[in-house]
């Protein structure tokens, strides 16, 4: 989502008259977009915020905007006045369409700009984007989030939940095909939550399966992805959508955090281990080759050993093919922060490097069975480290390498695999 409200700002600037640079040295204005999700991140965050200061004081013309999540908190910003007040512009998640207005008032020399809303108001419509990928596109169908796990900082930060009209979402995606995209991932904090007024009819609402249908008759359009999808709204409906489209992918990310029913309860999940693998069960029985994804936090406040071999279980029923796997940390204003049993730095540590080397078991003997399969890539563009090996994904969202050329970006490619990889998969073009 992150990445995508990045776009939307590149897409902006460029159309005010811009040009994105390849390094930061090279820029006139620099602009941070921030994630609160992990403690790591806000580290990240002042450290590069620090390097820019000899940049300003070289150059007092040079503009640093800071914006993203981090901001929604009002301790962050007192920081940022605080220590870094050469800052120019400060600017929330609700309110990025603003951008180009803000720094237009730095130049009509109205000074600094802070501009933080606390919630989030009317859906901006028809912003421009700068995508990263031609062939592919994010879309972002709701806002916010309703849900309050007491872990997450989420809910403060991006405000509640708000839904696009299904119309607004059915034109944009219609213009992106039109302009070459094949692939389109669905975005929101919960998209199975997800419930949009239609134009026409403002008593009926579109929720996110009718969405999926609706939108898997665009034609033109190959690929449908979303995420991410909170278990405790995971509908039969969305299920046998799986089945009924044809251009819906394989593959979804379904984060579970915790195998323990005591700690997904302490969570505030809203559904259990037995609810969790149930859902699992139903979704494998209806769509056989389902490739899945989760997100695992280690070291929630008061997570036991028995908790934790609990989580291992869960891993070992559902044989996810990957996870992103995460070390609690406490974030500033949510429940968790004043639990009082947090556990330790090290056992957290030791937890953590055993579920990484389970999960990343499972995940090359899932690779090494595409060996001799062949699979649909939809090609993304070349190797960072080989200008001669190309990347792309399948339907189950695999990451395959293989020798290829300029001419094969954004298009759809039989590829033979030749070998699995713990988190890729080696092939060859047929």
């Amino acid at each position: 989502m992150n990445e995508h409200d990045s776009e939307i700002m590149a897409g902006m600037l460029i159309e005010e008259g811009f040009q994105q640079v390849e390094s930061r040295k090279e820029a006139d204005i620099v602009i941070i977009n921030t994630c609160s999700i992990r403690d790591n991140a806000d580290k990240r965050f002042f450290g590069t915020l620090g390097q820019l200061k000899r940049r300003k004081k070289e150059n007092p013309e040079f503009t640093v905007c800071v914006c993203g999540c981090m901001m929604q908190q009002q301790h962050v910003i007192d920081t940022i006045k605080a220590k870094y007040p050469w800052v120019d512009v400060i600017f929330g998640t609700h309110n990025i369409h603003r951008l180009p207005e803000l720094l237009a008032n730095i130049v009509a020399e109205k000074g600094k700009q802070l501009d933080v809303w606390p919630e989030g108001g009317e859906i901006v419509e028809g912003l421009p984007c700068e995508r990263l990928h031609k062939s592919k596109a994010l879309v972002n169908i709701m806002f916010g989030c309703n849900n309050f796990c007491t872990y997450c900082i989420v809910p403060y930060t991006r405000g509640r939940e708000r839904s696009r009209r299904p119309d607004d979402i059915l034109g944009e995606v219609k213009n992106l095909v039109a302009d070459g995209v094949k692939e389109i991932m669905l975005l929101g904090q919960n998209v199975n939550s997800y419930k949009g007024i239609k134009t026409d009819s403002a008593d009926e609402i579109c929720d996110f399966a009718d969405l999926i249908y609706m939108l898997n008759e665009v034609e033109g359009l190959e690929r449908i992805r979303f995420m991410t999808s909170h278990p405790k709204d995971l509908s039969d409906k969305l299920i046998q959508a799986f089945v009924d489209c044809d251009k819906l992918c394989k593959n979804i990310h379904l984060p579970v955090q915790s195998g323990s029913s005591r700690i997904l309860k302490a969570m505030n999940r809203r559904y259990d281990k037995e609810k969790y693998l149930e859902l699992v069960k139903n979704l494998k029985a209806a769509v056989p080759g389902i490739t899945m994804s989760t997100d695992i936090i280690v070291g929630f406040p008061g997570e036991t050993e028995e908790d934790f071999e609990e989580t291992l279980d869960l891993v070992r029923q559902v044989r996810y093919d990957s996870a992103f796997t995460f070390l609690y940390s406490i974030r500033k204003g949510t429940p968790a922060e004043k639990y009082e049993n947090q556990v330790p730095e090290e056992i957290k540590h030791e937890r953590f490097n055993r579920l990484v080397d389970l999960v990343n078991s499972i995940s090359a003997e899932k690779n090494a069975a595409y060996a001799g399969r062949t699979e649909k890539v939809l090609v993304e563009g070349p190797s960072k480290t080989n200008s001669k090996t190309y990347s792309g994904r399948t339907d189950g969202f695999k990451l395959v390498n293989f020798p290829g050329n300029e001419s094969m970006v954004g298009c759809m490619v039989d590829v033979r695999i030749t070998e699995g990889k713990t988190f890729s998969l080696e092939g060859e073009v047929l």
